[in-house]
């Protein structure tokens, strides 16, 4: 049996234009586990209002950030698989994007070309949520019978508290701290609903007072939870008191209620309370991206600098870093050996 490894990301466009940014975010909006309403109420959403206005200001955002080796999420996803190839000698690896280009299905072709009929699928997600780790495991599961693939696959877990994820992040972060005042932890937002959904006992998240901090089973596929997990072991290691750091949820989309507080709110009221020297570190993202170089990089540190703070300092992501390529390697090694899993999705895969 021949094991190859699959790197998914997010994906992004081909080109920093209207047209490839509105290419790019068809597929994504009319994912169900992203904008998870029926169908046709999906299809309005995203033809009749989203798609209409969105790519223009979203390929400006794009230009702001774009390098002349192209997009910054496929490029430090390129590097990262560069740097861990190594570690693997002998083992096929590719990396497919969920939306855009190399696709998922491409990547599997790939690895299908090299003699692989094992795949292991490594979501590059520390965190569970239907909008990532469902997603790619449908995406998976419908690239490989189309393809025809013969063989089995397998989905890497998360690794939002695996020791080795918290001390690469808390390796990456020490460097700044003297120079910070306050450390910001802001993560992807997803809509409440979404942790209800992904409650396998239909009566923790959000029901129970302090859920984030009471065992339960819910928590296997509690997005907030995770995040809230990842910043306590963090800052553990690196020895901030509570009033020392916050933690946020960024990129938000429509009128629905998402997780709060929201970093957008939070910059500006840290910035009005008189903080001066304000750090952000984006856990939720192993590469930066359009959502820390130009959300976080630039929108945030002119709102923080627009309320009177004086230095802001966005925290590089983990990307190809050396500490962070070790600690993958025997991540994804954990995995390999113990035959990864089937992700929380699989019960979906039919629909």
């Amino acid at each position: 049996m021949t094991t190859g490894i699959l790197l998914v990301n997010l994906g992004t466009p081909d080109a920093p234009t209207v047209a490839a940014v509105r290419r790019y975010l068809a597929p994504f909006l009319m994912d169900r586990y992203v904008i998870d309403v029926p169908t046709w109420v999906r299809a309005l959403l995203v033809y009749g209002i989203i798609l209409p206005l969105r790519p223009r200001r979203s390929a400006h955002a794009y230009q702001r950030v774009w390098t002349d080796e192209g997009s910054p999420l496929l490029v430090n996803s390129q590097r990262l698989m560069a740097a861990l190839a190594p570690r693997f000698p002998g083992v096929p690896m590719a990396l497919g994007m969920r939306y855009g280009n190399p696709s998922i299905a491409q990547g599997i072709r790939q690895l299908q070309a090299s003699g692989c009929d094992r795949l292991m699928v490594c979501p590059l997600y520390p965190h569970y949520a239907m909008s990532t780790i469902t997603t790619v495991g449908v995406a998976v599961h419908q690239a490989v019978r189309t393809i025809g693939f013969a063989g089995t696959f397998h989905i890497m877990p998360p690794f939002y508290h695996h020791p080795l994820y918290v001390d690469a992040l808390a390796h990456s972060i020490t460097p700044y701290i003297p120079s910070l005042d306050y450390l910001l932890f802001s993560y992807h937002g997803i809509p409440v609903r979404h942790l209800k959904k992904t409650d396998p006992t239909h009566a923790h998240c959000q029901r129970v007072p302090d859920c984030c901090h009471h065992a339960s089973p819910a928590h296997a596929t509690c997005y907030r939870h995770q995040c809230v997990t990842t910043t306590l072991e963090t800052v553990k290691r690196l020895g901030l008191s509570p009033s020392q750091y916050g933690l946020s949820f960024q990129s938000r989309l429509g009128k629905d209620k998402w997780l709060e507080p929201y970093t957008d709110a939070t910059v500006e009221q840290l910035g009005q309370s008189g903080l001066k020297r304000l750090g952000v570190v984006c856990p939720a993202f192993l590469s930066d991206c359009l959502e820390t170089l130009e959300e976080i990089g630039m929108e945030a540190q002119a709102a923080f600098k627009a309320m009177g703070g004086e230095t802001f300092t966005l925290i590089p992501c983990l990307n190809d870093q050396a500490h962070w390529v070790g600690a993958l390697h025997e991540i994804i090694t954990a995995s390999l050996n113990d035959g990864g899993m089937l992700a929380p999705c699989l019960g979906d895969l039919k629909g």
